[in-house]
């Protein structure tokens, strides 16, 4: 129906042309003989405050590694918040652990710290809060589960790279990390990944087991431990050195950008947008994120899909991931939809009635948040009148 002109995604410049050429002629084309991989690794670490950053194919692979390193897998179980991507709940299952879903907080979507601690059995290797759309999840109140429980957590920071929490970036909260670099994300090789380290002997652990167990020197192929290739290559590395340095501008646009479209959003009857924890002090805005709790399963899809034809770039939000096939193949828990359902309800919900908007909406001018607002607007109404 119509291109409202909103800028599109991903971005680049001579930047990346510049960083790919510089990577092609380097000579060398994978991390263990370039230098794009490993510069990129001290960039980001600094940029997200940890004390180290390992690089690696993808964020599902980030999470796999970090909790590989925590020690889990088969007969342990993690905590996850029944609201997430499904990356979350199968990078435990593909270590042979159980993925134990836990409801979220019903204004933020953020894993619920109660919910998490009533989760929690002796077999409980990690917790992992996913931090959605951007917004970080309840770390004080988990810091605090985590400590009393002896349980560590395992940040999935897929949506978060550059946000705060009262002050302290993802790699100071004191926990291991995981990021995605995937083409949607808010910086993007098309694929990628990386875990944070607050200390150097996780950080060498995870760097034998993303390169087949194999130390940096070794030549006579002396594999140290268990593993897999998760190495991430050259090219890639150097777009994202290009990516990181333009992130920061996008954030404060996207955050000048954010409090306008939630208070347009939520002047409209039936719509609620994500609420903001006051301590989350910077958010990146991977989403904007929102409900329409009076239009629900068939009749969200299709207003998603009336969004989408009016130029809006809408998604349904992911389903609570007992509610996939996938997640019972394997490492699921002993219970059944029915029963996890009522134990997640939030995370039930917002399956059914929630819609997220791409963030380069929010890379819009003000007038484009208004047109997006009326739009949307427009497309509620008219579903309200079809029901």
């Amino acid at each position: 129906m119509g291109d409202i002109g909103l800028p599109e995604w991903p971005q680049y410049d001579e930047r990346e042309r510049a960083g790919l050429i510089r990577a092609l002629e380097q000579g060398q084309w994978w991390r263990m003989g370039g230098g794009e991989v490993d510069a990129f690794e001290r960039e980001f670490a600094e940029h997200e405050g940890a004390g180290h950053a390992l690089a690696v194919t993808n964020g599902t692979h980030a999470l796999e590694l970090a909790l590989q390193v925590l020690g889990v897998g088969p007969g342990d179980e993690v905590v996850v918040p029944a609201f997430t991507f499904i990356s979350s709940s199968q990078a435990v299952q593909r270590l042979g652990a159980v993925a134990v879903p836990a409801d979220v907080d019903p204004e933020t979507y953020n894993l619920d710290p109660a919910a998490a601690e009533a989760a929690i059995t002796p077999r409980t290797r990690a917790i992992m809060p996913v931090h959605m759309a951007g917004q970080i999840a309840d770390m004080d109140a988990l810091g605090k589960l985590s400590a009393g429980s002896a349980v560590p957590l395992v940040q999935d920071a897929a949506h978060a790279h550059g946000a705060r929490w009262n002050g302290l970036r993802v790699g100071q909260l004191g926990s291991v990390a995981a990021y995605s670099f995937q083409n949607g994300k808010l910086m993007t090789a098309g694929e990628g990944g990386a875990v944070t380290f607050p200390d150097r002997a996780s950080y060498e652990e995870a760097f034998l087991r993303h390169s087949c167990g194999r130390p940096r020197d070794d030549r006579g192929y002396r594999h140290r431990t268990s593993g897999s290739n998760f190495r991430l290559n050259e090219f890639s590395a150097a777009v994202l050195r290009s990516q990181l340095g333009r992130l920061d501008g996008q954030i404060a646009t996207r955050e000048e950008r954010a409090p306008l479209l939630d208070r347009l959003l939520a002047e409209i009857p039936g719509v609620v947008p994500q609420a903001r924890d006051a301590r989350a002090d910077r958010v990146p805005h991977y989403m904007a994120m929102f409900r329409v709790p009076g239009l629900a399963g068939e009749r969200r899809d299709a207003l998603v899909d009336d969004l989408v034809a009016r130029g809006v770039p809408a998604f349904v939000v992911f389903r609570a991931v007992y509610r996939t096939d996938a997640f019972w193949e394997t490492g699921a828990p002993d219970a059944t939809v029915e029963e996890l359902a009522a134990r997640c309800p939030n995370a039930d919900a917002l399956t059914d009635d929630g819609i997220w908007l791409h963030h380069r909406t929010l890379l819009g001018t003000e007038e484009q948040i208004h047109r997006v607002a009326e739009l949307v607007a427009d497309a509620v109404a008219d579903a309200a009148r079809a029901s």
